[in-house]
């Protein structure tokens, strides 16, 4: 195998594929991308057999041909070349030749037999999706994914398309079990039988698409399943995700009905004071306490081995006075994700759980278990 490419296309190329490739190497193979050579284009695969990625890069083709190296230390190599031409060159045994300007690599590959298989993918069973929608969602969703790998079914984000007044919708849903996380949109495209039933993106499956996305935000993406995974093709690139097998927890009975008391609070100034107040907090005394009352809320830390700190700020609230903890952490990851000027706080006591949501538009909504006093 021979071909020749610019530096900063592979490197963009194999860039790319770094989040991918199997990191506590298990399987030395997954540590390795797949280089292949075609007639007037290469393409480079890279997979942890969890999430697999595909993508393809027209270039000057010698010599047809495929094999494996490492993609870290590629990727370390093509980074440091000069702004030239690279060419590059397969010889006996798996070894690899790299030359660009006078710099001059022989490094080791490995046979692509070995290689897990990549699935073929049929284009004309996807549906279009936008970018920016996505990336939206999984930026509203993503911080409330459970890290705890005991909770499998957990460890991802649960997708579902409906229809609602004969729009189709789509929804994601995250959680820990200490906070819940679901955005919703419409969107434009067919409701399949997997999007209806609800599936569980994995969620390094997840950070990847967000990438893509955050890549795409102008174009559409083209969104599938086949054989229990979620297929997802934008331009020359296509990923494929293992779905996560496992049913996700019934969401819709932790959302609170009976919350009555609304207390409107302008963004940014919440923010601020929020982080000025988890200053003092620690490991052990995390919490921040919320005392409201009429049209003035006061957020106090009190940390035994730090001090004590509180603040007063504005807010719209007609209820009784009341007052509750929240682990500061849940509060600021639902803020730093809205760009709504305002938020409602959505109570009911200082034991219940707490809806978060922008105070004037839907599609949107954070339940915070609250802390003990």
């Amino acid at each position: 195998m021979e071909f020749k490419i610019d530096k900063e296309t592979f490197s963009r190329a194999l860039q790319k594929i770094q989040g991918i490739v199997e990191k506590r190497n298990t399987m030395p193979i997954l540590s390795n991308v797949l280089i292949e050579a075609h007639a007037d284009r290469i393409e480079l695969t890279a997979t942890d057999l969890e999430v697999g990625m595909k993508s393809s890069y027209e270039t000057t083709v010698t010599r047809e041909g495929r094999i494996t190296v490492s993609a870290k230390k590629l990727y370390e190599i093509v980074k440091e070349l000069p702004e030239e031409a690279i060419s590059f060159a397969t010889k006996e045994n798996d070894w690899v030749e790299i030359r660009c300007g006078k710099a001059h690599f022989s490094i080791v590959g490995l046979s692509p037999e070995e290689f897990p298989y990549f699935p073929k993918v049929n284009e004309e069973s996807l549906i279009r999706i936008e970018g920016a929608l996505l990336a939206d969602m999984i930026e509203k969703t993503a911080y409330a994914i459970c890290f705890d790998e005991t909770k499998y079914n957990l460890n991802g984000t649960f997708v579902k398309a409906t229809v609602e007044d004969d729009k189709p919708i789509l929804r994601m849903v995250a959680t820990d079990g200490h906070r819940l996380s679901i955005a919703e949109k419409e969107f434009h495209g067919a409701v399949g039988p997997e999007m209806a039933k609800g599936v569980i993106f994995p969620k390094k499956g997840i950070f990847e698409l967000k990438k893509i996305c955050e890549e795409a935000t102008t174009e559409e993406l083209a969104l599938g399943f086949m054989d229990n995974s979620a297929v997802i093709k934008k331009g020359n690139t296509v990923v494929v995700m293992r779905l996560v097998d496992g049913e996700f927890p019934d969401y819709t009975r932790v959302v609170p009905v009976a919350n009555d008391k609304i207390v409107t609070v302008a963004r940014d100034p919440f923010l601020h004071s929020l982080r000025r107040m988890s200053i003092l907090s620690s490991e052990k005394f995390k919490g921040i306490r919320m005392e409201i009352n009429g049209e003035q809320m006061i957020i106090s830390s009190s940390n035994p081995e730090l001090g004590e700190a509180s603040e007063e700020l504005d807010a719209a609230y007609s209820g009784p006075p009341l007052s509750i903890r929240f682990n500061a952490k849940y509060l600021l990851d639902v803020l730093a994700v809205l760009n709504e000027s305002e938020v409602a706080l959505v109570l009911r006591d200082e034991l219940s759980p707490a809806i978060v949501k922008p105070a004037a538009v839907d599609g949107f909504t954070a339940v915070i278990m609250p802390m003990r006093l």
